[in-house]
């Protein structure tokens, strides 16, 4: 790490954390311990009820320490618990740090009020510029009538910028699904088979052929003689 550098830490609110086999059995009584194993980062070591866990103590013996702890803030069978973390003055004074709910064996820290207005001023500041950036695309400017609106050619122009949303195929189960269930739709409704088309023979056709004969004893006509004009 280099020198006069302090290590950038990890948002809280983007962290979540689980024990797969812990989970099936989550009830309010082993709640706290599901959230006080050592591999949940929400969880500091350094609290009363790792004293309290260490001298095998009852936990109601919270309420007479001062300082750091956790306690199960809120139970709603069989998905959801709440447990806050708060620093304990006295018996009767506690100031709250955090919040962490667990839904279905999840843990995760829920948001303060500064994060959520500041996430809704910033949704708002992107949706601002959004439509800034949309309207300016629509303004035109000439030299003799100087600058007009042209909304349809702008929001042609804006149609074009954006990215076009690329489909994503399926995935291999919903292709294997789907080449079961034509299977057993086939196998269920088989198609009909065409019957083959028997052609009717043809007739046959006769070839009359012309014998030509020639005639005999044909004679030449006769030749026609002058007549005497005398």
């Amino acid at each position: 790490m280099m020198p006069g550098k302090t290590p950038v830490q990890e948002n809280p609110l983007g962290l979540s954390w689980h024990n797969s086999v812990m989970i099936p059995t989550l009830n309010p009584s082993n709640i706290m311990d599901y959230f006080s194993e050592r591999s949940n980062p929400f969880y500091d070591r350094t609290c009363n009820n790792e004293i309290i866990k260490m001298q095998q103590s009852n936990p109601e013996l919270l309420t007479n320490l001062t300082g750091l702890e956790y306690i199960l803030l809120h139970v709603q069978e069989p998905i959801l618990y709440v447990i806050r973390k708060q620093h304990r003055h006295s018996a009767t004074v506690v100031s709250p740090i955090a919040d962490y709910y667990i839904i279905a064996g999840v843990v995760y820290q829920a948001p303060d009020l500064g994060s959520v207005v500041s996430s809704r001023l910033l949704s708002t500041v992107h949706h601002l510029q959004s439509a800034f950036d949309e309207a300016s695309a629509c303004s035109r400017y000439h030299p003799s009538k100087g600058y007009s609106w042209d909304f349809k050619n702008g929001k042609a122009l804006a149609a074009k910028k954006e990215t076009p949303v690329r489909e994503e195929p399926g995935s291999l189960f919903q292709r294997q699904r789907v080449d079961m269930l034509l299977v057993e739709l086939t196998r269920k409704f088989p198609l009909p088979v065409p019957k083959p088309v028997q052609q009717a023979p043809e007739a046959p056709v006769e070839v009359k052929q012309e014998v030509k004969t020639e005639k005999k004893d044909m004679k030449p006509p006769p030749e026609k003689k002058p007549r005497n004009l005398t």
